[in-house]
């Protein structure tokens, strides 16, 4: 069990797994199942007796001491990924006009930035097309701009990467008209040219606190991944996600409170965990060969150097996909969207790892046992970060909101 958390200092790194991720092929494998629901792989002991993951995550078994398995999660909205991501990353549907913000602003709303680092940072790019048109849950919703995510919207493991234009995304397209300015090099160089150029008359509460991170070089140097050792780097994998997390890390490091990382942008025409198994989505065979060992690697190395840093104590990571996959291997050989019944990850943060809550039937199809909602994961955030959750948030014409449904309970086992 992890030490007591600080709430003062709680933290969360949340690991967005857009596309889904088949819990009969990741965290809730069913060995004696038909071929058809078991799928093409095996399922492997971890170092906590009774717990059995995929073999796609060999490091993951190694280390199922630091995490929790919830493999009772479902929803009943409609069975597409804009909804799901709405779900897992604010508790709730957005209905009725109203959009509800992410964890993470709430927690930037309620706590403010520590430092120079903004309270909440999401990367690499926000989610785009995942066939909707509604939105993905990642900003601050009805609470305003003011308290959306400042976007890396770089790729942390391309060689040219650097300090990014730390702004929302509202701002980056009048900013980058003249993309013949080197903003590190213009701050360094002449705050001051700054101050009095057309740009500054952008200046708000959210424009100053990009401003006053990229002016300080503190806070640009948790951006600096090449102060990492080779050998640090290859151990989170040299791809987007992986290098994604270790910035997460030192992000966390340097004050920043909330990280979301999205381990993919879209579903579309690009190898994810979205594996209806043919084209232009994912075969199921990704888990095995790239999606599978990516997240492996990522995931396994972040849980390594927050404990090792006396991190993971204070700082939940949280790992979802938006929803599972059906239980039954469709004829292109993959699975489609199944919302019934999946699994999710939880470690640090005051977690008790090495435990499994609730579990799924014998197909993994629907929970057996102590079946969670999105609103109870987020309540279970919510309590890991020290917000209390009859907290309520200014909502639209003065009307206060909860920051969870009234009733609602994190998941108390979780935490003993």
């Amino acid at each position: 069990m992890q030490g007591a958390v600080d709430n003062k200092s709680a933290n969360c790194i949340h690991l967005m797994l857009v596309g889904g991720p088949s819990q009969l092929d990741t965290w809730d494998p069913k060995p004696n199942a038909p071929v058809e629901i078991r799928g093409p792989y095996k399922a492997i002991r971890t170092n906590v007796p009774g717990i059995e993951i995929s073999e796609n995550f060999p490091r993951m078994a190694k280390q199922a001491d630091k995490y929790a398995l919830i493999r009772s999660v479902y929803h009943t909205a409609a069975a597409v990924h804009d909804t799901g991501h709405q779900m897992m990353q604010t508790g709730r549907l957005f209905q009725g006009g109203i959009e509800y913000p992410n964890y993470g602003c709430v927690l930037g709303k309620l706590k403010g930035p520590n430092g120079d680092v903004p309270p909440y940072v999401l990367m690499p790019h926000p989610i785009g097309n995942t066939g909707g048109n509604m939105p993905h849950g990642q900003n601050a919703g009805f609470l305003g701009k003011t308290y959306d995510p400042f976007v890396l919207n770089a790729d942390p493991s391309d060689p040219n990467f650097k300090v990014p234009d730390m702004l929302p995304p509202d701002y980056l397209t009048a900013l980058r008209v003249d993309r013949r300015r080197d903003w590190r090099e213009m701050i360094d160089k002449s705050v001051s040219k700054f101050e009095t150029s057309q740009d500054a008359r952008l200046l708000d509460s959210t424009f100053h606190q990009a401003y006053t991170l990229m002016s300080s070089e503190k806070a640009r140097e948790a951006f600096e991944l090449h102060k990492e050792s080779q050998a640090v780097r290859d151990k989170y994998g040299m791809n987007r996600f992986g290098q994604s997390c270790l910035l997460a890390r030192r992000l966390i490091e340097a004050g920043v409170r909330f990280v979301t990382v999205n381990m993919f942008e879209t579903v579309f025409d690009e190898i994810t965990w979205d594996i209806h198994g043919s084209k232009p989505f994912s075969p199921i065979s990704c888990y095995r060969d790239l999606v599978g060992p990516m997240f492996d690697m990522a995931y396994s190395s972040l849980l390594e150097e927050l404990s090792e840093r006396g991190l993971l104590a204070n700082t939940m990571v949280l790992a979802t996909g938006e929803f599972g996959r059906t239980p039954k291997v469709n004829p292109a050989g993959g699975r489609d969207h199944w919302p019934q019944c999946w699994t999710v990850l939880m470690a640090g943060g005051g977690i008790k790892g090495g435990q499994v809550i609730g579990s799924s039937d014998e197909i993994g199809s629907a929970p057996k046992d102590r079946p969670t909602t999105p609103g109870e994961i987020a309540a279970t955030v919510y309590r890991s970060l020290g917000i209390d959750l009859a907290t309520e948030l200014p909502g639209g014409g003065g009307r206060p909101i909860p920051v969870v449904d009234r009733g609602t309970e994190p998941i108390a086992e979780l935490f003993s």
